[in-house]
């Protein structure tokens, strides 16, 4: 039997919306930003994702509080960190759809990436 029969679309598309995830984290992370720019950077993350393959919607909130917290006072700005993101993707492959999600887990104290719905 070969390997691609026992891989269904569920399979396929939640690893689809964890590559997209982990892409996004890595992409984004470290990029300068202070209030006036968070906008921007926001739509610019929603946009770059929001192209690839199997993505049907994403939405990204990035944590003003946090940026106004670790802004730099000599230069004034920050760096993003995963722990200011809030981002939802819907994601399908074929005849499978999920919901996934980043976003910081204050229990954990980490920016935990979960399977939020399988449709």
């Amino acid at each position: 039997m070969n390997t691609e029969d026992n891989i269904s679309d569920r399979d396929n598309v939640l690893f689809e919306a964890g590559i997209k995830l982990g892409a996004l984290y890595h992409q984004f992370t470290g990029s300068p930003v202070n209030l006036k720019t968070v906008d921007s950077l926001e739509i610019a993350v929603q946009e770059s994702i929001s192209v690839q393959p199997c993505v049907e919607s994403i939405t990204v909130s990035i944590n003003r509080d946090m940026i106004r917290s670790k802004l730099n006072s000599e230069f004034g700005y920050c760096e993003l960190e995963g722990r200011m993101l809030d981002v939802r993707i819907t994601a399908r492959y074929d005849s499978a759809k999920v919901d996934v999600s980043l976003a910081f887990d204050e229990k954990l104290d980490y920016p935990l990436m979960k399977i939020e719905k399988i449709y």
